[in-house]
């Protein structure tokens, strides 16, 4: 056997996964620009099958406004969960590298109905909102018996086009009872910046009362203790109030 041979072959082989992979990840939309404006224009250009978008200039001098098909958007959305996805808008034969920054959904059907998009440069940073998934069973949790409770389900960071992130999945195993995770121990990597302040909190393990329910938060039990007093003032308020409207 040719080991030469059968070792550059599954060398190829392993290179074009990588490349069907790299396509995969690659949302494309064909789009067109739109000249059709107002609500009646918008509704037929939906009954049509279309989606009426926008898109923000790079350098912020306007917005240009695009329609696309909605069943091809579909499609290339599928298996991407992030509402900030990098997308390339090919448009009258020029490709632009462009942020979804917001799509609008039919309440009743979930179907897409509008689309906003900014232009990007690959080669400058941008500021995207992450969701944040936390995995595994804290030691708190399975040896001491607390309960786990996330603060925080996203965070802000800072980095180039092509490596935003869809989600973070952060590993909570070691996470002890009566302990935080704050967004400062979080390891993203260094692609990213993070903008949201490290001080805040992500998760903590909160340790069980006596009758193995976890303890309330401090500021939650002092909001529960205060509360008869604000409905009472509340009333009184409501007392003082009557005279005033009758007249």
């Amino acid at each position: 056997m040719n080991f030469s041979a059968w070792g550059s072959a599954r060398a190829r082989e392993r290179a074009e996964v990588k490349e069907e992979r790299k396509n995969m990840d690659q949302v494309k939309i064909k789009a067109e620009v739109r000249t059709e404006q107002g609500t009646g224009a918008v509704r037929r250009l939906r009954r049509q099958g279309l989606v009426p978008g926008s898109v923000m200039k790079m350098d912020k001098s306007g917005v240009e406004l695009i329609k696309f098909s909605k069943h091809e958007f579909m499609m290339a959305m599928r298996g991407h969960t992030s509402k900030q996805l990098l997308v390339t808008l090919e448009m009258d034969g020029r490709d632009v590298p462009a942020l979804m920054r917001e799509v609008q959904n039919d309440v009743i059907a979930g179907t897409p109905i509008h689309a906003d998009f900014s232009e990007v440069s690959l080669s400058q940073k941008v500021r995207v909102v992450v969701p944040v998934y936390l995995t595994g069973e804290p030691v708190g949790v399975k040896i001491g018996g607390g309960v786990l409770e996330q603060v925080l389900r996203s965070v802000e960071v800072e980095c180039l086009p092509t490596d935003i992130a869809e989600k973070f999945d952060v590993d909570v195993t070691k996470l002890g009872l009566d302990q935080t995770l704050f967004v400062r121990d979080l390891k993203l990597g260094d692609k990213f910046t993070t903008v949201t302040r490290g001080e805040l909190a992500v998760a903590v393990i909160k340790a069980p009362d006596d009758d193995g329910s976890a303890k309330p938060g401090a500021p939650a039990a002092a909001e529960a203790a205060k509360a008869p007093e604000v409905i009472k003032k509340g009333k009184e308020d409501a007392e003082a109030a009557k005279p005033e409207e009758k007249k």
